[in-house]
């Protein structure tokens, strides 16, 4: 191969100069521009010297070379000799050509970089603010209940990382959110997934990190690499709470994001409220009022004025908030046994609307004794459910509906979903049986007989895209309510949606419980991104082990339609180890946003249950 000539080897270095970008541009303009005009100046002042002298010498000179490649129309008003027009017209035409690309250049250069500065390339400066990594739609949950619990506070911040552009990401959250307040909204643009993005984030000095789920194929397989780069990562480590959309993934995303982060189980929460919620009406909504940060809310709280007290005896103990259980080194009980002894170390679990409401009240409410009623629960007797519509996490609905029932009972499964006849082997307490259904059509319905069944479940298909699912899971409940005001009949309906906008539209069905899955999965990531002391709470409360959340009928608590104070109630539910938390009134069942739910009142407020009403109580089975 012949050696490269000095021509070559200059072209090399230049073209290697030119792939620096903009910035070298910007410099080899520049110093050919500065080139320009030096050499109009010197000129001017070897072949015009009068000029030169008119014009204050080399000073004078340069500076009207410099005006003439700025602005080459001033060559119009130069008047003298023919060589110094024609230096003037020189450094005109160079302005035209050299200068004028320079500006150019300068021009886009800056526009770029604002759009980079716009579109979130540049790093972060916050100290004590919450991160989302990634995007679907459960980050406009986490934003509006992260925004609600600031309310009060000044200087809180919401930094989100995601590869969607800046401007984007915070109109949809203008649209879905509205005024954040107090609340600083800070987006980025870049990938979760790699470390140089994270960088932005500011890390180190973040009070939490919550991971989404996104939407499209494999979102676990985005999670768990995101929690790899989280764990690889020098410098502190800031609390990490993310979501698993599937129960298969669990055991990896453990393994890569290690002891300090929370997960949580998509498939297996949604599952969970969805049976809880057949079986128990009102179930989901009481689970929405305890996840969102509008009402009443979890704390946890340490008070030595109760140590020593037994369990049952600090119930009453909150004129504005409500005990439900313990919180200890071991871990934590909800409804524990009434004897159990508040030790100095632990910390008591409330429901409050806000912790500076959390005062020990005066004096202990007294309970009228002549309204207290002890009516034996009636043990449940096998049952008759149906499940309309099939999706991926269906099995384990049944597999959890068969932790619940009494043995002999039937489940009967309508779908024309490919996957829905097989996986029920092992099963103790139900029978399943699989039928060739059309949902969404009124005759195949009616087909079925539903006055045979106690609890409907219609689930989202997912065959269909999110939005046409639920609209056909409306269709469906529309039809159900029509069917049972025209036959006369009545079962509980409890139907899975993906989208809380039409959780509006699904009210005038009338169902007794609506489980929008994504709104729950962001409620809870909002509550374990403000204090991850909550996820033992949590999941002891969606767990089928232990003391769960029951609507059970008022009249065998209080008597029907007396004048009672929810200091009552809290003594009968204690006698039968029960922990009461609130009530339903069955005349507001179809009032939004609650249905009648009403948790955490106030234990000297006189009210009135009747026949038809629940108390909330929680329970062993």
């Amino acid at each position: 191969m012949s050696r490269a000539t000095v021509r070559e080897r200059v072209r090399y270095w230049f073209d290697n100069t030119m792939s620096r970008g903009t910035a070298a541009l910007i410099g080899w303009l520049a110093l050919i521009s500065f080139g320009l005009i030096l050499l109009v100046t010197v000129l001017g002042m070897w072949l015009t010297p009068v000029e030169a002298a008119k014009n204050n010498g080399f000073p004078g000179m340069l500076w009207m070379s410099l005006m003439r490649t700025l602005s080459p129309g001033k060559i119009a008003s130069d008047s003298g000799s023919a060589p110094f027009v024609a230096l003037m017209f020189v450094a005109s035409l160079g302005g035209l050509f050299i200068v004028s690309a320079l500006v150019g250049v300068l021009a886009n250069g800056l526009k770029t970089r604002f759009e980079q500065l716009r579109k979130g390339k540049s790093r972060i400066i916050e100290t004590g603010h919450i991160v989302i990594l990634g995007w679907s739609e459960q980050v406009f949950t986490i934003v509006t209940e992260l925004v609600q619990a600031h309310a009060s506070d000044r200087g809180s911040v919401i930094s989100i990382l995601a590869d969607m552009d800046k401007p984007t990401m915070e109109d949809d959250i203008r649209r879905h959110v509205g005024d954040t307040g107090r609340t600083k909204l800070v987006c980025r643009t870049g990938r979760p997934t790699e470390p140089t993005d994270l960088d932005l984030m500011s890390l180190d000095s973040a009070r939490s990190v919550v991971v989404l789920s996104p939407q499209g194929d494999d979102p676990d397989a985005h999670v768990i690499k995101t929690l790899l780069a989280l764990a690889k990562r020098s410098g502190d480590h800031p609390p990490v709470v993310a979501a698993i959309a599937s129960t298969a993934n669990m055991a990896a995303a453990r393994l890569a994001g290690g002891p300090d982060v929370h997960l949580v189980d998509s498939d297996d929460t949604a599952s969970r409220l969805i049976v809880q919620s057949s079986r128990q009406s009102g179930m989901s909504v009481v689970c929405m009022d305890l996840l969102n940060f509008d009402d009443g809310e979890i704390y946890l709280r340490s008070d030595p004025d109760l140590t020593g007290m037994a369990y049952g005896d600090a119930l009453p103990a909150y004129q504005t908030a409500t005990v439900i259980g313990l919180r200890r080194s071991s871990g934590v009980m909800l409804n524990p046994p009434m004897d159990t002894v508040i030790s100095a170390g632990d910390e008591v679990i409330v429901i409050a609307h806000d912790d500076s409401l959390i005062h020990l009240a005066d004096g202990m409410p007294e309970a009228r004794e002549e309204s207290i009623l002890s009516v034996e629960h009636t043990r449940p007797a096998p049952e008759r459910t149906l499940v309309l519509n099939w999706n991926g996490r269906g099995r384990q609905i049944v597999r959890y509906l068969d932790g619940y029932v009494a043995p002999g009972s039937v489940l009967d499964i309508a779908s024309d979903h490919p996957d829905a006849a097989t996986g029920f082997e092992g099963l103790r307490n139900l029978t399943v049986n699989a039928k060739e259904c059309d949902t969404a059509d009124r005759y195949a319905l009616e087909s079925l007989g539903l006055g045979v069944y106690q609890h409907v479940i219609v689930l989202s298909d997912d065959r269909f895209p999110a939005d046409h699912a639920d609209t056909r899971t409306l269709m469906t409940l529309l039809q159900l309510r029509d069917m049972q005001t025209s036959l006369g009949e009545r079962y509980s309906i409890v139907s899975e949606m993906h989208d809380e906008n039409n959780r509006s539209l699904a009210e005038v069905t009338e169902a007794d419980d609506i489980v929008i899955s994504d709104t729950v999965i962001g409620l809870l990531l909002a509550q374990l991104a403000e204090n991850q002391h909550l996820a033992e709470v949590f999941d002891y409360l969606f767990d089928s082990r232990g003391s769960e959340i029951y609507p059970r009928p008022a009249g065998q608590y209080v008597r029907p339609g007396a004048p009672v104070s929810f200091a009552s109630v809290i003594e009968s539910a204690r006698r039968r180890g029960e922990t009461a938390i609130g009530y339903r009134l069955a005349e507001r069942v179809n009032e939004a946003p609650h249905f009648g739910v009403v948790l955490n009142p106030d234990k000297s407020h006189p009210l009135r249950l009747g026949p038809g009403d629940s108390v909330i109580v929680l329970a062993e089975r």
